[in-house]
């Protein structure tokens, strides 16, 4: 049962702020829509952006409960680091699009906010079906398995292709960024799927999944400049999120068998994975994830 004990006036305000805070993004993203982003600005953006998500998730370990810092840490570190793909797509959408430089911001801005309101929806609707049918999690489970999987197998050559619905704009004579916009929507769609149950396998605290998720997107557009160099250098980052996903999976699985009434299977105890478990593999595998990157382009710098 999916539970929230957070007061309507802390939801009230910690939505007003992180409105505002992308009615600020937006209009910086309007005033310079026609400039290249320096990446000191780009930089600056990017420490202020994550050590908000520090600062804040620290406080609620002070005004709420200890537990739900840890889960959104959990949440927030997991819905980043998926974002690093989500980017990197982005990217090579914008490559494909032969999309100005200059035209990018607004682009960005659009294609992230289009991805909270996704996020929303899927959230809203996950919520809905894991307070009713605890069952849904070996769904859940097993998708964020295959897609674990199916990230592990992913080549370094891999390009973004038009779909059917691109095709279709384009034939329509839609503008540059209408089709790169409706681009980045449809992706951003297809992301949600594996970002939503892995956060719910983290937490089901409504106001820890939202607060998260939005963090996790806030200052992506700024990162965006900064991926390219970032992507060259954390060449483990798919193997580690597959990883990651397979255990957020597995720990759905077991979730989903004990709140079935099968506490054993053939005889074996179902383990119950822990918060603090949880919490730790996540933040080890990620510290691993980097470090052998870092190993691995210090040997082989091209």
């Amino acid at each position: 049962m999916i539970t929230n004990n957070t007061s309507l006036l802390a939801w009230s305000i910690t939505l007003g702020v992180l409105a505002l805070v992308l009615v600020l993004d937006f209009l910086m993203a309007y005033r310079k829509r026609e400039e290249v982003t320096s990446l000191k600005s780009v930089a600056r953006w990017t420490i202020f952006y994550i050590c908000s998500a520090i600062a804040f998730g620290v406080a609620l370990g002070f005004w709420s409960t200890s537990r739900s810092r840890s889960e959104f840490f959990a949440g927030w570190l997991t819905e980043y680091s998926l974002s690093f793909d989500n980017l990197f797509v982005l990217l090579l959408i914008m490559a494909r699009l032969k999309v100005a430089k200059e035209k990018e911001q607004m682009i960005l801005f659009w294609g992230i906010l289009s991805s909270l309101l996704l996020r929303g929806v899927f959230i809203a609707g996950g919520a809905a079906l894991v307070n009713r049918y605890i069952w849904i999690f070996f769904f859940f489970g097993g998708f964020l398995i295959y897609t674990a999987l199916q990230l592990f197998r992913e080549s370094e050559s891999e390009e973004w292709e038009e779909g059917p619905a691109i095709r279709f704009l384009r034939r329509r004579g839609a503008s540059l960024a209408v089709v790169a916009m409706s681009a980045i929507a449809l992706t951003n769609l297809l992301f949600a799927f594996d970002s939503i149950p892995a956060i719910f396998g983290l937490t089901r605290n409504p106001y820890v999944i939202v607060t998260a998720t939005i963090f996790a997107s806030m200052g992506l557009r700024q990162l965006y400049f900064l991926i390219g160099d970032l992507m060259q250098k954390l060449v483990y980052l798919s193997e580690g999120l597959s990883i990651i996903l397979a255990f957020i999976g597995l720990k759905l699985i077991f979730e989903a068998t004990i709140g079935e009434g099968h506490h054993k299977v053939a005889g074996i105890t179902v383990p119950t994975i822990s918060l603090a478990l949880s919490l730790g593999f996540v933040v080890g595998t990620l510290a691993i994830t980097a470090l052998l990157s870092a190993i691995k382009v210090r040997k082989s710098p091209k």
